[in-house]
């Protein structure tokens, strides 16, 4: 493992979503050591999703977005712990040894609820009292907004109940999906809304069930990170007995993307209204039509 030559400042943390509090831990790090290296060590998988899968929680972002996120928050590098059963059989001591021993930091940086080594013995205090005379331990305090604690618990919350505008608040940033396109029924062309429909991973954060006004940003093409303002639709398509649960997305006036196969990403701005079954089509395109008008005088 090669080190870097400057000193280093360690920051350590699951950072699921790199939410504000997450991002406010990286910049106290560039505030500690101004000259120094910020580096960011993660963990992946989850380390509930192998200690206990049946209690792993639905994860806010992909390991390769959590890194492009760190990085915009301003650190330098990005190292990824393996977390294994092995990892997780770690006393402190191994954790510290392993983990911080090889990039040899002069300042380690953790949230005041930071837990390691097995079954989660160490805290900040532990860590302080093994780096003495090694590394500088500075335990940060949680962020809150309005009187709320920012955690990626209480984003995985707010989404799920789709409540998109908290999420944006924790976040500091819209909440977002990213995945594949599929195709769909094609029944939104039909009605004249074609939608980009979206395979999300099962194991990601989806908003509740409901219709949303938000982004679609296409990673290919001629509209290639250009954020397209959309209708979406989260849910079953229950007006046409649908099972699939999907997200899918209509570009507001844009009939001509071609977006089969191509990785999109879908940012959700506010939630307009809940999943309802109408009896036929056109109430449907009637609805339809209030959507994407309301969508618009939702977002900028």
């Amino acid at each position: 493992m090669s080190v870097p030559e400057e000193s280093l400042t360690v920051v350590i943390g699951n950072f699921d979503g790199v939410h504000r509090g997450h991002q406010a831990l990286v910049q106290e790090a560039k505030r500690v050591d101004p000259d120094g290296c910020v580096v960011a060590v993660t963990f992946w998988p989850h380390p509930l999703t192998v200690l206990a899968p049946g209690h792993a929680p639905a994860l806010l972002c992909s390991l390769e977005r959590r890194i492009e996120l760190l990085k915009a928050a301003g650190a330098s590098e990005v190292r990824v712990v393996n977390f294994t059963t092995e990892v997780a059989s770690w006393t402190p001591a191994a954790f510290v040894e392993r983990v911080l021993g090889p990039l040899q930091p002069k300042h380690v940086l953790v949230g005041q609820n930071f837990r390691f080594g097995r079954q989660a013995v160490g805290t900040p205090d532990t860590l302080a009292e093994m780096g003495r005379g090694r590394f500088q331990v500075h335990a940060m305090d949680l962020v809150a907004i309005s009187g709320v604690t920012v955690s990626s618990t209480r984003v995985r919350d707010v989404v799920a109940a789709g409540n998109v505008t908290e999420a944006t608040q924790l976040l500091g940033r819209p909440f977002e999906v990213a995945g594949v396109v599929v195709m769909g029924d094609q029944r939104g062309r039909e009605l004249g809304f074609p939608t980009a429909n979206l395979v999300v991973p099962q194991d990601r954060a989806v908003p509740s069930d409901g219709v949303y006004a938000g982004w679609l940003e296409p990673s290919t093409g001629p509209d290639a990170g250009r954020r397209l303002p959309s209708a979406i639709s989260v849910g079953t398509n229950p007006t046409f007995d649908g099972v699939e649960r999907r997200v899918e997305t209509y570009a507001i006036g844009r009939d001509d993307l071609e977006l089969y196969g191509t990785d999109v990403t879908v940012a959700f701005a506010e939630r307009l209204r809940d999943q309802i079954k109408f009896d036929g089509v056109e109430p449907l395109i009637s609805q339809m039509n209030d959507d994407v008008e309301a969508a618009k005088r939702v977002l900028p």
